[in-house]
């Protein structure tokens, strides 16, 4: 699937994200690759500048390294909301996680952290 941004720029700006990784965000087009193996789950995002992979098991709290994109870690917990996958995650900035569902052929992501907002959607490709 490849995703649109919006918000984006203020959004990592909050993050610590430094100005040239912030400017070359803002132009990519992600994909997303997401696997379940039952309560197993594996997000693998593309793009022409990085590659991350996060793997968790709902209902489990992990230690999530983002080496190479914010170069931060913290706990992470996720679970369902009916059908939402949601993310909680605690460290050093507050109300910060994401949240992804598919609406049609759509997979909608937003991310949190502090009071902004960040609305990605992937389209099926």
């Amino acid at each position: 699937m490849a995703g649109d941004q919006c918000n984006s720029y203020t959004f990592f700006f909050l993050q610590g994200i430094d100005f040239a990784t912030r400017k070359i965000a803002k132009m990519l087009k992600p994909q997303k690759v997401i696997k379940q193996d039952g309560d197993s789950f594996s997000i693998h995002t593309t793009s022409t500048f990085r590659d991350y992979l996060l793997q968790f098991k709902i209902g489990e709290e992990f230690e999530e390294d983002n080496k190479g994109l914010d170069n931060r870690k913290c706990k992470s917990l996720v679970t369902w909301d009916n059908d939402k996958l949601v993310c909680v995650q605690t460290g050093e900035k507050n109300n910060r996680g994401w949240t992804h569902w598919i609406e049609g052929e759509d997979l909608h992501l937003e991310l949190r952290c502090e009071n902004q907002v960040c609305k990605q959607i992937y389209k099926r490709a």
